[in-house]
């Protein structure tokens, strides 16, 4: 399996929650020095609801799932995410 860059630009600071582009798959890494958390916000018709927070230790890489609509944040900005896919 390869992992494919779908997104376009440059990976985004996920201190802010973002969608990054409606991705249903989002790369993120973290080079912020120490662990950061990594949080999906589930998309509901009453706003946001919290599904998951993980910690990230630091220099680590880990692929995320969620919905398009989804958010996903970080505990710094210099936590950062791309959108990207898969091929088999």
């Amino acid at each position: 399996m390869r992992t494919l860059l779908t997104g376009t630009g440059s990976e985004v600071a996920l201190n802010t929650a973002s969608t990054v582009d409606s991705a249903t798959v989002v790369r993120v890494v973290n080079l912020s020095g120490s662990d950061a958390t990594v949080s999906v916000a589930k998309s509901t018709t009453s706003g946001y609801a919290s599904t998951a927070t993980v910690t990230l230790p630091d220099n680590t890489i880990e692929i995320f799932e969620k919905g398009a609509q989804d958010v996903i944040s970080a505990s710094a900005a210099t936590v950062k995410g791309f959108k990207v896919g898969f091929t088999g």
